[in-house]
């Protein structure tokens, strides 16, 4: 990731037109090809971006610009919809790229991490038949939730989110991709559990051969109330 602080202006073109005034702003550009245009207020949400798939390349300056006192200029397109934003800079103040290395993933928050406990003590909810191996099995890139097996034997990878989306079936068509490499398990299916999948999430599941179940977490908890009682 390339962190710039600068004094510059922002124009976006595209299916809406927007302007940012001369001012000081952090860039970050990330190794995806995205840009984000942050001022020191406003939390999170940056003052305005371009999402991948974009390439950034360095403007031509011409004597109207340069007569202006712009240093530099990077236009960044959107490959898709060739919306554009351009970046006008006129002093930098600092400029540093860092290499952040292969990201984790989210830290479970409360829910999810019980979700998990749950479906470890009702496995049979993924299955008539399946029993379950251990949680958080390790693999090179992160911990799977669970790991299971099916009535035959087959392993079952299962990853578990309280809302399920794109980025959660990628982060378990990574984990199978590894775990089928291993003679001891493959073949893994795959089994993305969540409150709420998305319909996009469904569809890139199911075309990927992995099962997608929804959780009542609320029924859930009745049942480990139950189980408590007796």
């Amino acid at each position: 990731m390339r962190i710039v602080v600068a004094d510059c202006s922002v124009d976006y073109a595209g299916r809406l037109s927007a302007h940012l005034p001369r001012a000081k702003r952090v860039l970050m550009l990330k190794n995806d090809g995205s840009i984000l245009v942050h001022s020191d207020g406003g939390s999170y949400k940056p003052l305005n971006w371009m999402s991948p798939p974009c390439s950034l390349t360095a403007v031509e300056l011409d004597e109207d610009q340069q007569a202006a006192g712009i240093v530099e200029a990077w236009q960044v397109t959107h490959k898709k919809t060739a919306d554009k934003l351009i970046v006008s800079v006129f002093e930098v103040f600092h400029d540093s790229s860092h290499d952040l290395g292969v990201d984790p993933g989210l830290i479970k928050d409360g829910v999810e991490a019980h979700l998990q406990e749950l479906l470890a003590d009702q496995i049979e909810l993924v299955g008539e038949g399946h029993t379950l191996v251990r949680r958080e099995y390790m693999t090179a890139i992160g911990p799977v939730d669970i790991l299971a097996r099916d009535a035959s034997g087959a392993s079952v990878a299962i990853e578990i989110k309280r809302r399920g989306g794109i980025d959660g079936v990628e982060q378990l068509t990574r984990y199978l991709e590894l775990m089928n490499r291993d003679p001891k398990l493959a073949p893994v299916q795959g089994v993305f559990a969540a409150q709420e999948i998305k319909p996009q999430a469904r569809t890139l599941a199911e075309d990927r051969g992995i099962r997608c179940l929804v959780l009542d977490y609320d029924s859930m908890r009745g049942m480990e109330d139950q189980n408590t009682l007796f």
